[in-house]
Formats: structure tokens, C-alpha cells, sequence
């Protein structure tokens, strides 16, 4: 496991670098043709070492409430616990096989929206604003699983179906294939471990 956590970073890199480099972009030029933050587009990283699969989703918030602002109503506070609700739920939520007898070892999720101080780290009036205007939901999960040879593909479709306005995945995974990419929709959504 240890190994995976060193080679995890290091294999993503690359796409660490271009969304870093997005990201600087973005606070450049509001209207960049490369945005780090894009309605309808979340990304995944997946990683399956052993019997431990790690998974970490970022998606702007957009894609989950059907909103970026502050939390200002009932309503507002309603859909913000409904995709909260359904973001704790990994194993529906990535369609895990019931064979691989996948269990939720740690599950971490993180948005201003819900009421995060720590996930918005930036200094300065402005760039606050900016990244207020840009909010994100970060999700990160550690499933332990019994016989991971079980998990023959990520499916994504159950994502899609409870999360309409995410028109796109960007998925990095790491496997007994080895690392791969790609961008999945609700029509082509699984990838093979």
C-alpha cells in the first residue's frame, strides 16, 4: 500500500502539473480556453492496490446542486444535503460489484458549501471572491475490499444518473493494467480495471 501511495502522486504528475497550470490560467485570464474549473466536467482518480481501492473526486459544484453560491435558502440547504446524502453513499454511487465486498474503511468530503472553512485555503479579498464564484466539492474514499478480483471495470453510470448536469468524467486509474485515462459520459461510462 505504501509503495501505490508513493507511485500514486508520482504517475499523476503530469496531470497535476496541467491543471496547476490550468488552475494559474484561470486566475490570469477569466475566460481562458483551458478552465481547471468546468461546468459539467468532474474528474476521478481511482487507484486499486491489493485489496485497497482509493477513490478522490472532484466535481465544480455546479455539476451536483445546480448552484455555486452561498447556501442562501431552505431550498438552497435542501439540495446541498441531497447530494451530500448521495456523495456518502460510494458503493451505490460507483456501482461496486456486491462480489468484491467493498466496505467504506474512511470517506472524507469537503465543499464550502458544506460549511469547509479549510477548503478554500487562498489569501486575499479577490481571489476569495473569485474562488467563491468557483466552488468545488472534493470527495475522497478508502474502501477496503474482500476479493477485489471482483472489480472487473469502474462504472460510472450511477454517478451520471443521480448527477445529470456532470456531462463528463476525466478519470485517472491505476490498476492491474496499470495506469490509465479517459474521459467517460453517461454513454460510455465504465473503464476497465
Amino acid at each position: 500500500m505504501r509503495r501505490l501511495l508513493f507511485a500514486l502522486p508520482l504517475a499523476l504528475l503530469p496531470l497535476a502539473i496541467a491543471q496547476a497550470q490550468n488552475h494559474e490560467h484561470d486566475h490570469d485570464h477569466a475566460h481562458g480556453s483551458l478552465d481547471a474549473h468546468e461546468h459539467g466536467v468532474a474528474r476521478l482518480n481511482a487507484a486499486l492496490d491489493g485489496k485497497t481501492l482509493e477513490l478522490e473526486l472532484e466535481s465544480p459544484a455546479m455539476n451536483l446542486v445546480g448552484f455555486e453560491h452561498a447556501v442562501n435558502s431552505a431550498a438552497d440547504k435542501a439540495k446541498v444535503a441531497a447530494a451530500r446524502a448521495e456523495l456518502e453513499q460510494p458503493l451505490a454511487l460507483f456501482a461496486l460489484p456486491a462480489a468484491a465486498g467493498c466496505k467504506v474503511a474512511s470517506q472524507e468530503l469537503e465543499s464550502p458549501l458544506f460549511g469547509d472553512d479549510h477548503a478554500d485555503d487562498h489569501e486575499g479579498h479577490d481571489e476569495h471572491a473569485e474562488e467563491q464564484a468557483h466552488t468545488d466539492v472534493h470527495a475522497q474514499y478508502r474502501l477496503a475490499c474482500a476479493a477485489p478480483e471482483a472489480l472487473k471495470a469502474l462504472d460510472l453510470a450511477e454517478l451520471f444518473k443521480r448527477f445529470p448536469a456532470t456531462r463528463k468524467i476525466q478519470v485517472q486509474l491505476i490498476g492491474p493494467k496499470g495506469q490509465q485515462g479517459a474521459e467517460l459520459t453517461a454513454a460510455n461510462a465504465s473503464l476497465s480495471f
